[in-house]
């Protein structure tokens, strides 16, 4: 075929476009392992295709498409016509303007879409010529010409020239013309524009330079071509612009091989002799370099044998080729292996993107990551390669096909994140979160978290066993209570990991799986600053505990899920190794004695407390929660941990409702916080007693505010914010909340035994215990719950051996006790407890009807839930009389003034009016008996013409209150008395005899006396009739 026979540019756009086949023969040696399209498939006509490669300033290496998983065909195609200034091979002098001309063909051709068409082919070399286009029919070769940097072949045919020639040869005459490329005149231009490259590459002539060479340059970027591509990992490349040849093996990386050819005499022990004793194959032992695409080996006697490439080995090769070469590269030497070969980091451009080459042949199934030459990388870049082979592995790319994950106690996580507050610190590696999107009451509220790939330091002992250091251990814990109690955190949840419950250690393949349970783990980052940049998500609280050398890092097996963040715990890890911090340093620490006073006697504990009162103030770590009042707390300053309880306040006990919320409310308020308590007595049991604070809010008030808590009647008068405490019942009382949702107003009184008297409240009772001082216990007439309890505690059988079950009554405990004189149950409460002539004895209060007694441990049982004061309260209300004041007991005239009560209140069970004039905060302490609110009120007999206030007063048993009245109601009423007062004054009656006369006279007592023990016994007879 003659070149003029070639049809014009103007006509081959007209053409019909057709796609490069999809056939590829088997690769020749010569040919660099790379196929060739039959003479079939270069029939006349179009095909499309990209530029892989250029290998001169007139030729191009081009590929077509492929199905998937299919190496594409290529052609190398030489621009008819035109011949290129001739490069130099790795050592020689270029013609001038060699590399001009390969640098512009590259930079205009390399990775773009074209069509071309194959106009003959030379037979004895098999070399193909043809005409190349760019898009918009731009002729690759006139591109060339008109810049000088290709010359116009002599036409040895005669005839008329082709339209394609002739305008070669115009473009050409424009160049020579305007004296571009090697058409110049400038003087020195021509010389300059050769290349003399050197006749070894870098360590050839001296190994050791290798090192040298890259120890100066290592970290450095290196501007450089890719001429070569040996396999998937190692190019071959020139440096930019000293035009030093060098081989380059990607580091962290290694893909498949491209197969070699050995003499066969020597092929057996070179292919034996090629494993290092790390088990990785010596690249520097393979044969000589595979030739390029376009290299013609030289002619050998030698017989060689064939080592096929590894699966996927061209596959690989190609992936790279079409990644870099023939592309500008930037190269970051990283080190060398012991036979001086060189390791780098790769990076290409991708539009406006750098990539990591070694990253992309790891995602994509081309190359396995490898550890020891991943060393020289680092960390980040590491964890990428490692996670993205894995990744490769899951999915079975490519050298991956068919490979199984080994079974592992390891389970990922996938999308679940979460804000929420510590409301727990385990240990110094797990946390408890409260999730806030999640109410308080579900199951999954409060999220356990142990921390992503850290676990405690250990050192291992005399006897070779490894043991946690206990000293770091609570340095971890300390560290992370004093920094995340009561902080929001993010939580990012990684993974889950099986482990036996017995030791803790990670649980076997084959481990039953009821020995075992599963803990899930997650990284936990404090909120950013404000104002800083970088890590959105704030400080990872694993990495700042490796950091300070209060946890070591666990070491995953490849195949193990860890934390998404593990190489930045390795660099804190690394960091804190190096400055010896922590455990780090090898140093012997004290050991820290802690005096656990929960788990001594009771007496050591009772003996502790004057040392606790020598301040008046402690501080202290809440460092459990028994319930919602009772807890176990550390005090740092006295090296003691001690049990301790709200003085007069109790929660809902156990499987009673509202325990659980009580208890959910104080571990998010005040568990593992640093909190003030003061400390005012001590129980039977070692408890102490008294009131905590935290941030200066008192807690018991919480509770009592929240409605989760009771004020109990005994011994608020010696608690200093009692007003407080009061205020704050009172206002759950109010708005019925929780315990206190079926409250009403005296608590207990029935609606239909409440009247109208000028706005006053007025119902009937029936006293049931006169305690002196005017002040009496009496039950509200209608409250049918006092029947109800009867009724279930007479069917109930006590004295069955069956049913009674051991328990340990303590002083403030609601027990059912045996009443001495009728044998009945009720309910009491413990007062204290001595130790009898045969068995311990209890001082009791029935809580029902207000008298107490002290009565054996046998005649004790646990009361039931449903007869808990939190769902019953005591029925036996507190009254005093009002505007009067009574003597005391221990008063003159108490003891009578008290008789003549009883003889009056207590007679057959007689119901009495009671209107409240008010009501008490805190009644005074009778007997160490507390009493909590008071009715004051005006008790009156309905059989009788005045009130039992005026008869106190008539008989000298009592005197007006001295008290301003604010109200007129107050005002007749106490206008009206003043007239019984004044009767008693004239008669000389009670303490008024007294006071008139100067020697002190006993009054006489009525005259008629009463058994207050005898009419209960009388009143109880009566009722079991």
């Amino acid at each position: 075929m003659r070149e003029g026979d070639i049809c014009s540019a103007k006509h081959a756009a007209e053409i019909k476009e057709e796609a490069l086949p999809n056939t590829r023969t088997e690769a020749a040696p010569e040919s660099g392992g790379r196929g060739t399209v039959s003479s079939a498939m270069a029939a006349s006509g179009w095909i499309m295709g990209k530029v892989k490669a250029v290998p001169s300033g007139d030729t191009l290496v081009i590929m077509g498409s492929a199905k998937a998983e299919m190496l594409p065909p290529e052609k190398s195609i030489t621009l008819s016509s035109i011949i290129a200034p001739r490069l130099a091979s790795r050592h020689g002098t270029d013609e001038p303007f060699a590399w001009d001309s390969r640098e512009f063909l590259r930079k205009l051709c390399i990775g773009q879409d074209v069509k071309f068409k194959v106009d003959y082919i030379i037979a004895a070399s098999g070399r193909e010529f043809g005409r190349v286009y760019l898009a918009g029919d731009q002729n690759i070769a006139g591109l060339v010409v008109a810049q000088g940097f290709a010359k116009v072949k002599e036409q040895r045919q005669k005839g008329e020239t082709s339209p394609y020639v002739t305008e070669l040869l115009r473009l050409e005459e424009i160049a020579r013309n305007q004296g571009s490329g090697c058409w110049t005149k400038e003087p020195g231009a021509a010389e300059a524009s050769v290349r003399i490259l050197s006749s070894s590459t870098i360590g050839e002539a001296n190994p050791s330079g290798t090192k040298g060479f890259v120890a100066e340059m290592k970290g450095k970027a290196l501007e450089a071509i890719v001429e070569q591509v040996r396999d998937g990992s190692t190019i071959r490349v020139y440096l930019i612009p000293s035009f030093s040849f060098v081989q380059v093996y990607v580091a962290g990386v290694q893909a498949p091989s491209m197969g070699r050819r050995l003499p066969s005499a020597v092929a057996p022990k070179e292919v034996a002799n090629n494993i290092d004793v790390n088990g990785k194959a010596s690249r520097e032992a393979q044969a000589p370099p595979i030739l390029g695409t376009l290299q013609k080996p030289v002619a050998s006697a030698v017989t060689y044998s064939e080592i096929p490439p590894d699966r996927f080995g061209k596959e690989a090769k190609h992936f790279t080729e079409t990644k870099v070469l023939n592309r500008e590269v930037r190269i970051i030497l990283e080190g060398t292996d012991s036979f001086n070969n060189m390791f780098a980091s790769v990076y290409y451009s991708d539009g406006n993107t750098a990539k990591d080459l070694a990253l992309e042949l790891v995602e994509n199934g081309f190359a396995k990551y490898m550890e020891w030459s991943a060393n020289m990388l680092g960390a980040e870049t590491k964890r990428k390669l490692k996670n993205a082979e894995l990744q490769a592995k899951k999915e079975q790319l490519r050298i991956w096909t068919g490979y199984q994950l080994p079974v592992t106690n390891t389970t990922p996580i996938h999308n679940q994140k979460f804000t929420g507050k510590v409301i727990e610190v385990v240990n110094g590696y797990c946390i408890i979160v409260a999730d806030d999107i999640l109410p308080a009451g579900s199951p999954l509220a409060e999220r356990r978290v142990n921390l992503s790939s850290i676990r405690p330091s250990k050192s291992v002992d005399s006897l070779g066993e490894s043991k946690t250091i206990e000293h770091f251990a609570r340095a971890a814990k300390e560290f992370l209570r004093t920094r995340l109690i009561g902080k929001q955190v993010h939580v990012s949840m990684e993974y889950s990991r099986r482990i036996n419950i017995s030791n803790g250690q990670v649980a076997a393949d084959k481990t039953n799986l009821v020995d075992t349970r599963t803990l899930d783990y997650g990284s936990v980052f404090l909120p950013s600053q404000v104002g800083s940049s970088g890590n959105l998500l704030g400080a990872n609280v694993a990495e700042l505990l490796l950091s300070r050398g209060f946890a070591d890092i666990t070491r995953h097996r490849d195949y193990e899920e860890r934390s998404h963040h593990y190489d930045a715990l390795l660099e804190a890890y690394s960091r804190a190794e190096k400055v010896k911090k922590g455990y780090h340093a090898k140093k012997n620490y004290p050991v820290t004695h802690m005096n656990d006073l929960t788990t001594v006697p009771a007496k050591k504990a009772r003996d502790f407390f004057h040392l606790l009162q020598r301040n008046r103030r402690h501080s202290a770590v809440v460092e459990y929660i028994f319930s919602g009042h009772r807890f176990k707390l550390t005090i740092p300053n006295e090296t003691s941990t001690i049990a301790f309880s709200f003085s007069c306040v109790r929660c809902p006990g156990k499987n009673e409702p509202y325990s659980d919320d009580a208890i959910a409310l104080m571990r998010r308020t005040i568990l593992q916080r640093d909190v003030e308590i003061e400390i005012e007595a001590v129980d039977r049991t070692g408890t102490f007693l008294g009131s905590l604070w935290e941030s200066k809010n008192n807690m018991a008030s919480v509770l009592l505010e929240a409605g989760l808590a009771k004020l109990s009647s005994f011994g608020i008068d010696r608690i200093s914010d009692a007003q407080t405490l009061i205020r704050a019942e009172k206002y759950a009382q109010q708005k019925k909340l929780k315990v206190w949702e079926n409250y009403n107003e005296a608590e207990g009184i029935p609606q239909r035994s409440l009247t109208g008297q000028n706005g006053k409240q007025t119902f009937k009772v029936i006293v049931t215990e006169v305690i002196g001082g005017g002040k009496f216990y009496a039950q509200i007439v209608g409250d049918r719950r006092l029947d109800n309890i009867r009724q279930e505690l007479a069917s109930m059988k006590f004295n069955d051996a069956s049913e009674i079950v051991p328990f340990n009554p303590t002083k403030g405990d609601v027990v059912l006790a045996q009443f001495t004189l009728d044998n009945s149950w009720n309910r009491a409460m413990i007062l204290s407890e001595h130790q009898g002539p045969t068995e311990r004895e209890f001082e009791v209060f029935y809580i029902d009807y207000g008298n107490q007694e002290i009565v054996t441990y046998s005649c004790l049982r646990p009361a039931p839930a449903n007869q808990s004061t939190s769902l019953i309260p005591p029925l036996a209300k507190l009254f005093r009389l009002a505007f009067i004041t009574v003597p005391n007991l221990t008063d003159d005239l108490g003891e009578q003034a008290a008789r003549y009560l009883s003889m009056v209140l207590l007679d057959n069970e007689k119901e009495f009016k009671a209107t409240v004039e008010e009501r008490g905060s805190v009644g005074a302490r009778q007997e160490g008996q507390g009493t909590g609110e008071v009715l004051i009120v005006t008790l009156l007999d309905e059989d009788a013409e005045s009130s039992v206030n005026a008869a106190m007063l008539e008989n000298g048993l009592a005197q007006m209150e001295r008290k301003r009245s604010n109200s007129w109601d107050r005002r007749g009423a106490v206008k009206n008395l003043e007239q019984f007062q004044e009767h008693a004054k004239k008669e000389r009656r009670g303490i008024w005899r007294l006071r008139g006369t100067d020697v002190p006279a006993r009054a006489q007592p009525p005259s008629r006396g009463f058994d207050l023990i005898g009419l209960i016994a009388s009143k109880t007879n009566k009722t079991s009739k």
